[in-house]
């Protein structure tokens, strides 16, 4: 019997891959290696290769029995690369292990496969990953909106999307079946579309926390009061206490990003003490009092 290769090798992942990891390398190479597409001599060798070891990984049973017995043949100081059929892996398994290499990987890399003798087999079409760029606004609010992407074929598709309230950075938006199309029969792949949000002059988005600067002028400050901030979630007022400083990060609980599964974020206002650029001469004589009557000593504080 030939030499089995590790799966995992075959496929071009890392032993600890996620199974949408595995799906995603699967579908890639399969479609690049079916027959129906890939006429090079040993293409049809290849894809039964690919196909054999998805059964083997896909499969989260047999998955567990072969890292199993990887592990052991690794302890045992066997070579590293390959599974070689006879001597010490033949017949019920191998060092204590319950594990019959023939049974669980079958005639992977050497037989028909689960498509049998010169079957391939329709294929899932691979999914697809594309950057949308939105603003603080839309993911606070979410909403349906039209996008326009590049398609599997390289022309224009205009894609209608339903964006979630709440949308953090980062997150993946799925569009079923929008991926790339299958072979011989195989359903499409997926459009995975990867939220980014666009910087913005006024917000900052920390996670589901929005982070905005509170312009209060300087009496504003001192006596304290309620001012009103524009938020992506519309105009709030806030109670800004007395004796406040710049730089005090004033928390509004539940004011930022929603959440569809939870705790939304919250809304933080850090205060900003402003003074008129130019002052009146009323404003003057005020502030020059204001000096002379307080005591207060900023730098000393």
């Amino acid at each position: 019997m030939a030499e089995n290769r590790d799966p995992y090798q075959v496929l071009g992942v890392a032993r600890d891959a996620k199974p949408e990891e595995i799906q995603r390398a699967y579908r890639t190479l399969a479609r690049r290696q079916h027959p129906d597409i890939n006429k090079e001599p040993g293409a049809e060798e290849r894809f039964k290769e690919i196909n054999e070891a998805y059964h083997v990984l896909s499969d989260p049973e047999r998955r567990a029995k072969f890292d199993r017995a990887a592990r052991v043949r690794q302890g045992a100081g066997f070579p590293s690369g390959g599974f070689q059929g006879g001597g010490g892996f033949q017949g019920g398994g191998f060092q204590g292990v319950d594990v019959d290499l023939e049974d669980l990987l079958g005639s992977m890399f050497g037989g028909g496969g689960r498509h049998g003798p010169g079957g391939a087999g329709p294929v899932p079409g691979a999914d697809t990953q594309a950057t949308i760029t939105i603003g603080v606004e839309d993911a606070f609010r979410g909403g349906r909106r039209q996008v326009t992407l590049p398609g599997p074929d390289g022309s224009p598709r205009h894609y209608d999307v339903n964006v979630p309230a709440g949308v953090v950075d980062g997150q993946r938006i799925r569009l079923a079946g929008q991926g790339n199309p299958g072979v011989a029969g195989g359903p499409s792949g997926d459009l995975y579309l990867v939220v980014r949000l666009a910087p913005h002059p006024r917000f900052r988005v920390e996670g589901r926390d929005v982070v905005l600067d509170l312009p209060v002028a300087a009496w504003e400050a001192a006596l304290g009061g309620p001012v009103p901030l524009d938020t992506p979630g519309g105009r709030v007022r806030v109670d800004v206490p007395p004796g406040t400083s710049s730089g005090r990060r004033l928390r509004l609980r539940g004011r930022g990003l929603p959440n569809p599964r939870g705790r939304p974020g919250d809304l933080y206002a850090e205060v900003k003490i402003m003074v008129p650029p130019k002052l009146t001469e009323p404003e003057r004589r005020l502030f020059e009092e204001l000096g002379e009557a307080s005591r207060f000593n900023p730098r000393e504080a």
